[in-house]
């Protein structure tokens, strides 16, 4: 199992890092050539607009959209979030608050529980760090967290977006959904 993780700014080695110790293989992707043969896809937390410039730099926008749109099965998590909303990607139908939560010093954790992620009762701790928020997502996307009555984890259908960074503490349940994702996705031997 080969899961790209878009390492053109950000937490992406931190991510590579749980997939490794999930027994799946991360892949950096940099170009639209690296997106060749992967399963899955992450793409982190770090600075959305330099993400973008990094994406348009690239020429990653179409690729990225189709793979994703054909049913990659994907997370998102704070900036990755920003990246699939509509202003961006547009692959999950909610809008953005950037830095909704505050700075850097208002940074903060919490523990959340996450239908599909922690099934077996115990909370995740959730790490937030200029986290972005959803003030309203639409009926097409299913709430599964909240902070303060705002939308912090969402999915819809095969992407999993979250205004927290899973990477940083010991948890991998939030990785693990993404590689049981791909699992239930590939074709029975």
């Amino acid at each position: 199992m080969v899961v790209g993780v878009l390492a053109l700014q950000g937490g992406f080695e931190a991510h590579a890092s749980v997939l490794r110790g999930l027994g799946a293989e991360p892949k950096e992707v940099r170009t639209a050539a690296d997106l060749q043969g992967i399963d899955g896809l992450i793409i982190p937390g770090g600075e959305s607009t330099v993400m973008t410039l990094g994406i348009e730099r690239e020429g990653l926008a179409e690729p990225l959209k189709d793979l994703i749109a054909a049913g990659t099965p994907t997370l998102g998590t704070c900036a990755g979030m920003i990246m699939l909303d509509r202003a961006h990607l547009g692959l999950l139908d909610i809008d953005v608050e950037r830095n909704a939560f505050g700075r850097q010093l208002a940074s903060f954790e919490t523990d959340l529980e996450i239908p599909g992620v922690t099934d077996d009762g115990a909370p995740i701790r959730a790490v937030f760090i200029r986290a972005p928020r959803l003030p309203e997502p639409s009926d097409k996307v299913d709430v599964l967290a909240s902070v303060d009555g705002h939308p912090v984890a969402v999915r819809q259908d095969h992407i999993l977006a979250a205004s927290f960074h899973p990477e940083l503490t010991d948890d991998t349940r939030v990785h693990a959904w993404l590689v049981e994702q791909i699992r239930q996705k590939e074709p029975s031997a």
